[in-house]
């Protein structure tokens, strides 16, 4: 697996109040992923990216909900998203980071 590949895997953090709350009291850090992701690239990105320890990876196929428009009906994307468990003491810090 090269180094390209793992800067393709994740392609943005995941922000909301449930996963916010789940990052500050267990560590568990959520992540938007390449719909072919697998868990050992979640981890190998995870870990060189942010310079920590992953303690587990679990992967989600989100199904895009379908939504009317007047008369026609349209569908948003489905997309794959990953919790990331981190090592005890460890944390990525989002606010930190300049993008």
């Amino acid at each position: 697996m090269n180094d390209q590949r793992l800067y393709q895997v994740i392609l943005a953090p995941h922000i909301s109040e449930k996963t916010a709350t789940a990052s500050e009291m267990e560590g568990r850090h959520t992540f938007r992923v390449a719909n072919n992701a697998t868990k050992l690239e979640v981890r190998k990105a995870v870990e060189k990216l942010f310079d920590v320890t992953v303690r587990s990876v679990q992967i989600v196929n989100v199904h895009g909900k379908t939504k009317r428009f007047g008369q026609s009906e349209g569908k948003r994307s489905d997309w794959k998203k990953a919790i990331v468990r981190l090592a005890e003491g460890q944390d990525i810090d989002f606010m930190g980071m300049e993008g």
